[in-house]
């Protein structure tokens, strides 16, 4: 479980600064070089500290998790929502479900899946993701 665990953590540190980089262009297509350069420093938070939530979460023995890796990364979209505000971008619309679920999800960020943040985290995310649930049986049934 820890190797999955160590992977998965490991893959989440890399993919974060890329992924807040991609955001912010995902809505301002023609960013300006200060704004690339806040969306690098957010991403360099993102992955400290929200990097960091995850690998202590995945730390953690499976039966003290108290969430997911995927719910910590869905609170990183306000590291490219930060930058977005504060170049001016208009919020886009949004449907009913994303309003109620993520209110200060500005501009739709949110990711819903692994390939949401990076291709990369797919496998290492279903890999850990089998493992705990193959440790949670064989402890629990």
């Amino acid at each position: 479980m820890q190797q999955y665990a160590r992977a998965l953590a490991d893959a989440v540190d890399q993919a974060l600064p890329g992924w807040v980089q991609r955001s912010v262009l995902r809505r301002l297509p023609t960013a300006p070089p200060e704004v690339m350069e806040a969306a690098r420093e957010a991403g360099r938070r993102a992955q400290q500290e929200v990097g960091a939530e995850v690998r202590r979460l995945l730390e953690l023995d499976i039966d003290q998790h108290h969430t997911n890796p995927l719910a910590l990364l869905r609170e990183a979209a306000r590291y490219p929502t930060e930058v977005l505000r504060a170049a001016g971008v208009a919020p886009v619309e949004r449907d009913d479900f994303s309003r109620d679920r993520f209110p200060h999800d500005d501009y739709d960020l949110v990711p819903a899946t692994w390939s949401d943040i990076d291709p990369a985290l797919v496998d290492a995310g279903i890999a850990w993701g089998a493992a705990k649930a193959f440790t949670h049986k064989e402890r629990h049934s």
